[in-house]
């Protein structure tokens, strides 16, 4: 993992909201017609609403994320669901923490 890349990641207020809220999504989001919040992830779409941009800058931030390690994507139809990847956000505290 590329902790600097992961830190400029973090470095964004919209992505640490999203990571913020797909921590817990069914608190943040509404239950969806295709994919299960938990196991699939929330779709990209409920994510651009729920940040109030628009879904190509959505996209970004989740391209970002994703590129970070801190998110996976999971194509579903036409959609793409957005979970964190607790395993390797886990990686990234300890990695940090073992640098202080």
């Amino acid at each position: 993992m590329n902790v600097e890349l992961a830190l400029r990641a973090l470095s964004n207020e919209r992505r640490l909201r999203i990571l913020a809220w797909l921590r817990y999504p069914k608190r943040h989001f509404p239950p969806q017609v295709a994919g299960d919040l938990i196991r699939d992830g929330v779709c990209g779409l409920s994510i651009a609403r729920k940040l109030r941009v628009s879904q190509p800058s959505a996209s970004e931030h989740l391209k970002i994320l994703v590129h970070a390690g801190l998110l996976r994507g999971k194509r579903i139809k036409q959609w793409t669901f957005y979970k964190r990847d607790e395993a390797r956000i886990s990686k990234l505290k300890r990695m940090i923490s073992s640098s202080i």
